[in-house]
């Protein structure tokens, strides 16, 4: 059974392509070498599928129209459009370089504060500003937290963590998970 913690999200199914059961993708910019990936997974009634890919052909850098192994009809294809689309974590592509990680190389990570615990895993990154931001999608709500070198106190690669510092009044403590 695949779990939340072993996917990472890369993108979204946009809409249905043609009447042989393509679909239109788009990406985020999580890094992962498309021609080593043999599936992606999505969540089907609560549960994480894996669906193989049996072609694909990129329109942009970040669009591609896929068909996956067994949905043959545009019908079918339906029941996959507009879902989020995952990988397993072997699959990203380490991004360390002798000085600093790629921000995107973050999504994925769960982030712990040393006082509130652990307030989810970065779902994205907003970087439309100066001040960047990772996207957490904690039980309660999704939350902003600066992605800034002064917070973070350590990573954690191997078991993809982010221990930070915030300060008090940062994250509402509502949203925090409880503790349990």
């Amino acid at each position: 059974m695949i779990t939340n913690q072993e996917i990472t999200p890369v993108g979204r199914t946009v809409k249905t392509h043609g009447i042989k059961g393509e679909l239109s993708v788009s990406f985020d910019k999580v890094p992962f070498d498309e021609d080593d990936i043999k599936f992606f997974v999505f969540d089907v009634d609560g549960i994480f599928v894996p669906f193989f890919i049996e072609d694909y052909r990129f329109k942009t850098d970040f669009t591609a129209i896929y068909k996956f192994e067994g949905i043959d009809s545009e019908e079918q294809a339906r029941e996959l459009n507009n879902k989020t689309i995952y990988i397993h974590n072997d699959s990203l592509i380490n991004l360390v370089d002798d000085e600093q990680m790629d921000i995107y190389s973050f999504i994925g990570f769960s982030i712990t504060d040393n006082s509130l615990g652990d307030l989810g895993k970065i779902t994205d990154i907003d970087d439309s500003t100066q001040n960047v931001l990772f996207i957490v999608n904690n039980k309660k709500d999704e939350l902003l937290v600066p992605a800034s070198d002064y917070l973070i106190t350590d990573i954690d690669e191997e078991n993809k963590i982010i221990y930070m510092d915030l300060p008090e009044g940062l994250v509402n403590m509502d949203l925090a998970e409880d503790e349990e």
